[in-house]
This record gives C-alpha cells, structure tokens and sequence, in this order.
C-alpha cells in the first residue's frame, strides 16, 4: 500500500471521503501555497487571504463529504477555481473591484537576498520592482491573470485554461501579449531587466 503522500488526488479523496481524514491533510499541504497565493495575489491582504483561504478548504471539504465532487483529474484547477469565486464574492460585498498587484502588498519580485549588495544597488532593485508592479497593473486583466498565475502560481496553460474557461491557445496568446506588452512598457520606462 502506497504512503498517503505517494497517492494521486483522487486517491486522496477516496480515501478522504471513506473516512481517513489525513488524505484531505496531504492533499491541502500539496495545494495550499498556490491556492493561497492566487488568492494573496488579488486581495494584497493576508489575513483576508488567510480567511478566503480558509473558506475555500471548507467549501472543498464540504463538496467532497457531499458526494457532489465530480473527478476528471483537475483537482487544483477546481479549487483554484473555488478560491476565485470566494473572492469575486467577497468583492461584491465589499462592493469593489480587485486588483492583482499591489504597490504597497507582497513582494514577489523582492525573493532573492545577494549577500554582497551594496545599499545602492538594494534601492535600485526596490524602485525596479515597484515600477514593475505598477507596469503589471497597467496590463489588461485577462493578460494580467495568466502572467500571475503561470509566474507567480506557477500553473501549466492547461490548469490556467481550465480556471479561466478559455481554450490553451488563448491562454498563450494572453501570455504572449502580456510579455509583449510588459517589453514595450518596461522600454517606455527605461527599465533593465530580462523578461523570459
């Protein structure tokens, strides 16, 4: 018998709804840091993320114990999918629209720490990322979703087409405009940096 974190989803979830709590625990240790950060990524806050996120897994849990789950190997994409209705939801309450990056949130640019660098060359890359923040935000939304979730959330196309409900095809053209869009911007900007 194969150890719980050796299992597939659906065998997860099997095992989940006949009764083994702990294959609902390795599958949300699998998936949590992308579904918190597609989540993160569109409310810049992260006690509200931490709330959505929560939500979603309940929702999950709750679908699951239901029977009502329907298993075509697509388990993150359909979580996924939950965690942006959860925040599509919470924006209408709060009757405001979502943004995807924020200038004061999260620095997903700000990962890397060289050793040797000087207190210049620190605020040269802070400024760098700032301006790329606000050059993301400039990008339309549908470019703008597919640039975070295929960099940021690391998703294949296919899991991006599946939660946007659009064709891989015209996920890579969003891709490919997106990057296009941001080479443009970042030259009107004067920017240095490599955007693969």
């Amino acid at each position: 018998m194969k150890a719980l974190k050796e299992k597939s989803d659906l065998e997860l979830i099997q095992a989940y709804v006949a009764g083994e709590e702990a294959g609902i625990e390795v599958l949300l240790n699998r998936y949590k840091t992308k579904v918190y950060t597609s989540i993160y990524l569109q409310v810049k806050d992260e006690y509200l993320a931490e709330d959505i996120f929560q939500e979603t897994f309940i929702k999950v849990i709750n679908t699951l114990k239901s029977g009502r789950y329907n298993d075509e190997g697509k388990f993150l994409p359909w979580v996924v999918r939950i965690a942006q209705n959860m925040v599509i939801d919470h924006f209408r309450k709060a009757k405001r629209s979502p943004t995807v990056v924020s200038s004061d949130g999260y620095d997903i640019f700000g990962v890397l720490e060289f050793a040797d660098e000087s207190a210049e060359s620190k605020l040269m890359l802070n400024q760098r990322n700032v301006d790329l923040r606000k050059i993301i935000q400039r990008l339309p939304d549908d470019q703008k979703e597919v640039l975070i979730m295929r960099h940021f959330c690391d998703m294949s196309f296919k899991e991006i087409a599946d939660i946007t409900e659009v064709s891989i095809n015209t996920a890579l053209g969003r891709m490919r405009y997106a990057l296009n869009n941001l080479r443009k911007m970042i030259e009107e900007h004067n920017m240095m940096m490599n955007l693969g």
